[in-house]
């Protein structure tokens, strides 16, 4: 009988614990912000599958990069292809813990505007990034 009510007791406990819903957060370590831009403003995104989203970005030309961070309902997208490269900057797709993280780098002194189009997947969401690169 003290064996069946442990049992039932471990059974409800685990029973319960099955129930939470997991705790979206997001991975971000000290390591993931070194070289950033002093002056960077862009919002943060979560496009639409099969979407255009247009998104603006600011910043300084300090030799650091800027980045839109894509939420993707608490995971990474698997891939980010770059659809059309910026004329004056460099572009680098990856995850940061648990979002995908875009970064722009304006070439050396170079002040003014840009564009790029990124596709991500699956899901295929557009982003159309416009820049604004100031001294």
């Amino acid at each position: 009988m003290r064996y069946a009510l442990a049992l039932v007791a471990t059974a409800l406990v685990l029973q319960a614990c099955e129930q939470k819903q997991p705790v979206s957060r997001t991975r971000m370590f000290q390591a993931d912000l070194v070289g950033a831009a002093k002056n960077c403003s862009v919002p943060k995104v979560a496009p639409a599958a099969g979407q255009e989203t247009p998104v603006t970005m600011t910043m300084g030309n300090d030799g650091g990069w800027c980045a839109i961070n894509i939420d993707n309902g608490g995971k990474p997208f698997d891939a980010g292809l770059l659809v059309t490269e910026p004329s004056h900057g460099k572009v680098y797709i990856h995850s940061v813990g648990d979002e995908t993280r875009i970064d722009y780098t304006p070439t050396a002194r170079f002040t003014g505007t840009d564009a790029f189009v990124v596709k991500l997947l699956p899901g295929g969401a557009v982003l159309r990034a416009s820049v604004t690169v100031a001294q």
